[in-house]
């Protein structure tokens, strides 16, 4: 088969099976979990790979897996990414009764995308058409929450870093990929018309920080003097952080948004132990390196305030985002033979922060997005409406664009890893990331 030969395979076959991709990713809608939790969602996204008959390894980063399709020559890798975990929002009304997670962000779409391009490139003929392989990746842990917990499995040893996908670097789960790509779920309203497809974006690093404030406990009523309260240590701490929003520069895209995650013991006594969360993110490394060192400014303040201490794990995060200009132009020329080139949308800088942000740094990369939800992203009515395009399309486009480059013996993946000028090199980055944890005491 010729390019488009080859192709128009891929899309007959979406088309004929399509279907299963979608069912998979409403089977894992009704069964959300959270990241490095995500057990059911693992045993049955191995089960869909089984019986598809395309080898994997499972257990990665606890949950994560890591399918192979191998093409009729070697040559480069390209990875495929779909993300495991949900978030946890209590009153979204597709949460679970008891754990509360819900996929209030599309990543079990992801998956179905996943599964879409697997089926696309099953097709007749096609992986014998193409110099190299396809990684299916699905990875754990991209939402970075329940910081408390992860930490703990990494005091236990159970993983290192507490995103699925840096753990898939230091593992070597990527050692043998070239190449990535993956695709979100955006809302329709979303500010760029009525267009289905977006590229290009930019997003935020950030690091995450695990903080608790001690005081002393004493009868809240009889003998409050007796008493340091770590509740005001923890509010004087949040007004020194307001205080130094005016200092951020609009160009850096400084969000910081701490959240109290336990704010005392019992109503009776003065607080002794406090603890709060918080990310620290810019467009930067650079940017919210210098945030942090502000933020822990204002959380030893106070602590000093009321004659307290404050302990301050500062814990790695994400790294900005940077999508492989040329690797987007190949995917644009696909999903607009599928959408039309009118409904794709150039993206600015978005504020947020996605772990695919690490691997852009080390590989090119691209993570479009499909705009194919209504409701708040992270909200209580964020839910995924056309499931052809949040699954289907994104596929195809993928798909497309995997023939596109593993073609002609790779001609064009050749083209883009040359070109491709890395931030880090892997063993760079794991030395950066591992020297962004420090855990400190600060007292009077």
């Amino acid at each position: 088969m010729n390019l488009q030969e080859t192709k128009a395979a891929v899309l007959t076959e979406i088309d004929r099976r399509g279907h299963e991709a979608v069912a998979a990713a409403k089977h894992i809608l009704n069964d959300p979990e959270p990241g490095f939790r995500e057990q059911n969602t693992s045993r049955f996204v191995g089960e869909k790979l089984r019986e598809m008959g395309i080898p994997f390894e499972d257990g990665l980063a606890l949950t994560g897996l890591k399918g192979v399709m191998s093409g009729g020559k070697s040559g480069p890798t390209v990875g495929v990414f779909g993300e495991l975990d949900s978030l946890i929002v209590p009153d979204h009304p597709l949460s679970n009764t008891e754990t509360h997670a819900v996929h209030a962000c599309g990543h079990h779409t992801q998956i179905g995308s996943l599964l879409t391009v697997a089926i696309g490139l099953q097709a007749a003929g096609v992986l014998e058409s193409l110099a190299g392989n396809i990684a299916l990746l699905a990875v754990p842990a991209e939402e970075f929450i329940e910081i408390e917990y992860r930490d703990e499995l990494r005091r236990a040893g159970k993983l290192e870093f507490l995103g699925g996908k840096s753990e898939f670097i230091k593992l070597g789960v990527m050692d043998d990929v070239d190449i990535a790509m993956m695709t979100h779920t955006e809302n329709q309203d979303w500010g760029y018309e009525d267009k289905k497809i977006g590229v290009g974006a930019n997003n935020n690093g950030m690091v995450a920080k695990r903080i608790q404030f001690n005081g002393v406990a004493a009868h809240a009523g009889g003998s409050p003097h007796l008493g340091v309260n770590a509740l005001n240590a923890a509010n004087i701490a949040l007004m020194g952080i307001h205080a130094q929003r005016e200092t951020f520069r609009d160009e850096d895209s400084i969000r910081i948004h701490p959240i109290i995650t336990k704010g005392g013991t019992v109503v009776s006594s003065v607080p002794a132990d406090v603890r709060m969360e918080t990310f620290v993110r810019g467009s930067s490394i650079s940017a919210y390196v210098a945030a942090s060192e502000k933020v822990d400014r204002a959380l030893r303040a106070g602590a000093l305030a009321v004659g307290g201490s404050v302990d301050i794990t500062t814990i790695p995060g994400y790294t900005p985002l940077a999508q492989d200009s040329a690797l987007t132009e190949i995917y644009v020329s696909n999903a607009g033979q599928i959408v039309g080139s009118d409904n794709i949308a150039r993206m600015g800088h978005r504020s947020g922060s996605t772990d695919m942000g690490d691997i852009s740094q080390i590989m090119p990369a691209i993570h479009p997005y499909a705009a194919s939800a209504t409701g708040k992203a992270h909200g209580n009515d964020y839910e995924v409406q056309d499931y052809d395009l949040a699954v289907t399309t994104a596929g195809k486009a993928m798909a497309m664009t995997i023939v596109d480059l593993l073609f002609d013996g790779a001609h064009q993946a050749n083209k883009i890893t040359k070109n491709f000028k890395a931030s880090m090199t892997r063993s760079d980055y794991l030395s950066w990331i591992r020297s962004i944890y420090s855990e400190e005491t600060y007292t009077e």
